[in-house]
């Protein structure tokens, strides 16, 4: 199981990358999201796979028993997938008033503060 979630790791992380090298903004953020679900499958997978039932302690134990899933690896994976959503909406209306104001998605053209210098300086703004 941990060699077929290694291998969906391998494959997330290179299309979050291809995604991240591409010049378009949109994509981008849709590679910011792959590797955010990519880092939370490692961590899930570092935290060991066990099957056994929900880490619940019984009533007047003082500990779980028989074997039980790890609890940390389940919270730190639902806490970053809070962060990651919350990440996500912040791009995706950071790109949506980038794209109202400059009037592109393409990272190439959206050059306010250092214009080409094939341009002559002169900004261009649709």
């Amino acid at each position: 199981m941990e060699a077929l979630l290694a291998i969906s790791i391998g494959v997330l992380v290179a299309a979050a990358v291809y995604l991240m090298l591409s010049r378009h903004v949109l994509r981008f953020i849709f590679g910011l999201v792959l590797i955010s679900n990519a880092a939370n499958l490692v961590i899930f997978t570092a935290g060991g796979l066990t099957e056994g039932s929900p880490p619940l302690i019984p009533y007047g134990e003082v500990a779980p028993v028989g074997v039980v899933g790890n609890a940390l690896p389940q919270a730190l994976v639902l806490t970053a997938i809070v962060i990651g959503f919350g990440l996500f909406a912040f791009a995706l209306i950071l790109m949506f008033r980038a794209y109202t104001t400059l009037g592109t998605l393409d990272s190439d053209e959206m050059r306010i503060a250092e214009p080409r210098e094939d341009d002559g300086g002169v900004e261009t703004r649709a």
